[in-house]
């Protein structure tokens, strides 16, 4: 958070929301500091941290953001900028233009290549990275698509939204190695996840 958060640009943004899961740390100080609104989760997870605090943003654009360098702030007023070309969500693209991820190992490099290729292929979608959290959208687009929050969440917007034909882009964006925190993927379990969300939402087309 120290590292990343007060690289924030605040000019393009009405409000930064930081979800607290019931640190001890020093976070929400640290937070507050910033001058950044504290929202105290009241579920324990992070899919349950993401969830509550979409829904306390005030914003009519919400920005799903991580402060474990995974995600560069920098892209954020680039996001902004998108969102006010009348787009329904904009993703950060890892593996667009050149753009890499930096915290890939090859099993989730594969992994997110081929379920990226099996939404393109069954839904048409032109996505060049189904799999990556950061992303702005509509603050009702969750609701309009009948979404919650899952592990499977991001693959499954773009497939909706591919369903649905709205209005969606990309941006490139690198994806650097994560300096705080550890990763709570289970590889095996979450790619069963993704693979059943797929074959679901094309079996049932609507």
């Amino acid at each position: 958070m120290q590292a990343v958060l007060p690289r924030i640009d605040r000019s393009v943004v009405d409000e930064v929301l930081v979800v607290d899961g019931g640190s001890t740390d020093g976070s929400i100080e640290f937070a507050k500091s910033l001058g950044f609104d504290v929202y105290v989760q009241k579920k324990k997870g992070l899919l349950a941290g993401f969830e509550e605090g979409m829904a306390a943003a005030k914003g009519d654009i919400l920005i799903i953001f991580t402060p474990d360098n995974n995600m560069i702030p920098e892209k954020i007023p680039a996001l902004v900028e998108k969102m006010k070309e009348g787009y329904d969500m904009v993703t950060v693209s890892r593996f667009l233009d050149g753009a890499k991820s930096l915290d890939d190992n090859t099993v989730t490099a594969f992994g997110n290549w081929f379920f990226t290729k099996l939404v393109r292929v069954l839904f048409g979608s032109n996505c060049t990275d189904s799999m990556g959290f950061y992303r702005a959208m509509r603050r009702d687009l969750m609701k309009e698509l009948g979404l919650s929050m899952t592990r499977a969440t991001p693959l499954n917007i773009e497939i909706r939204c591919a369903k649905k034909g709205l209005k969606v882009c990309e941006i490139p964006g690198d994806e650097p190695p994560r300096i705080g925190g550890n990763s709570s993927r289970y590889i095996i379990w979450n790619g069963l996840v993704v693979l059943s969300t797929i074959l679901w939402e094309f079996v049932k087309r609507r």
